[in-house]
């Protein structure tokens, strides 16, 4: 196996784990809910805890990924991603405690995810690391829908401790394979101290931000109310059970795993701009029209929903890709971190916005507020391809 191929493997592998312990907690929701009789405000702030940490530790995961190497970043971050989580199914036992150690569990994370974008942007050229990092990025969708299949799955036979248990120490055991299996690469830049603000003077970097601060917003708001209008179709309605939707809804995360590795084959191939603007654009076709669909027979909306999740993702490594092209080699993980921060900034408030459009119009009106997000994203791709004549 190259080295490189070796890296990819390897930095993808501790990502998956880590991803488990992020979306573990919304499998088991129900069973935390019933078990520490939590309010609806009480569980969605543990439910945002995790976001929470992370968005607090971003930027600075980011400059530790560039000032040193970035394999001990990640093999920190994931050690320190299972412990609280491990922590939160042995001895928490109510919202204050639980809230605590998903906080840190979304701290530590944070040295995974970008730091990983940052040692596989050194290991691979240009002209594959669309491919690279499409790979590596969907593995974080391949992740999402697993935690959320395994955990319902174990929960069901043993209970909802050992299912976060269970999905939690996969990152710790993993943890030493990026340091005694990987190097730094040769060819990486010499690493520099401090803050690089010309980072807000480079408009194809901004322009990229937006795309993906926009793409999230659409991302994420689908993905937080996506089983809560499944259930609610007269389709899966009928079943009287959720199990059905809960599997369709990991799947659509899966087929957005699917879309990340294949958004960035295709933008290796036909250029980032082409990929986005297709992503983009169909994305916001099915995001404004499915609100309105809820009477489609059962099988024809979940062919239609695994579509869905697969142009979801088409433009998420592209634009990754694009913002590793545009800096300096030695700000990739800074440059990262931000549009990561300005990314999933977005997270928090789609779907608050789409919650207030559900209660005046119901789906038909509050899908649109997704589609919007993906239209305004497009009006970013139009900057870049403006740029790039220019």
């Amino acid at each position: 196996m190259r080295e490189r191929h070796r890296v990819l493997l390897v930095t993808a592998a501790v990502l998956f784990l880590s991803v488990l312990v992020w979306f573990n907690y919304a499998a088991v929701l129900p069973q935390v809910v019933d078990d520490w009789g939590l309010s609806g405000t009480q569980a969605g702030v543990l439910f945002g805890a995790f976001q929470a940490g992370y968005l607090v530790a971003i930027l600075p995961a980011g400059w530790l990924a560039d000032r040193y190497s970035p394999r001990w970043v990640i093999a920190v971050g994931a050690s320190g991603t299972a412990l609280p989580s491990l922590a939160f199914a042995a001895v928490a036992e109510g919202a204050v405690l639980g809230t605590a150690l998903r906080f840190c569990s979304g701290l530590f994370v944070a040295g995974v995810y970008v730091p990983g974008m940052r040692f596989i942007s050194d290991w691979f050229p240009e002209r594959v690391r669309g491919r690279a990092l499409g790979a590596y990025i969907g593995t974080f969708e391949l992740g999402s829908g697993l935690a959320f299949v395994s955990a319902t799955a174990v929960t069901q036979i043993t209970g909802w401790r050992f299912a976060i248990a269970v999905t939690s120490v996969g990152a710790l055991l993993v943890s030493p394979l990026v340091v005694r299996s990987t190097r730094d690469a040769s060819n990486r830049a010499q690493p520099q101290s401090g803050f690089d603000w010309s980072l807000l003077e480079n408009r194809t970097y901004l322009l990229a931000t937006g795309v993906y601060a926009w793409h999230n917003w659409e991302l994420f708001g689908v993905r937080s109310w996506m089983l809560a209008f499944l259930v609610a179709t007269p389709a899966f309605a009928a079943t009287g059970s959720s199990l059905l939707p809960g599997v369709l809804v990991g799947a659509m995360i899966v087929a957005s795993g699917v879309g990340n590795v294949l958004g960035g084959w295709l933008s290796d191939r036909v250029g980032r701009p082409i990929v986005l603007a297709v992503g983009l654009g169909s994305s916001a076709a099915i995001s404004a029209v499915i609100g309105l669909l809820g009477a489609l027979s059962r099988a024809v909306l979940i062919v239609l929903i695994l579509i869905y999740g697969l142009v979801l993702a088409l433009d998420s490594a592209p634009t990754s890709t694009l913002v590793t092209e545009v800096v300096s080699e030695e700000r990739v993980g800074s440059a990262l971190s931000l549009q990561s921060l300005a990314g999933f900034s977005t997270t928090i408030v789609s779907p608050i916005v789409f919650g207030l459009a559900l209660d005046r119009g119901g789906y038909a009106a509050a899908f649109p507020t997704l589609a919007a997000g993906a239209v305004l994203g497009l009006l970013f791709v139009g900057g870049l391809a403006v740029k790039r004549a220019s």
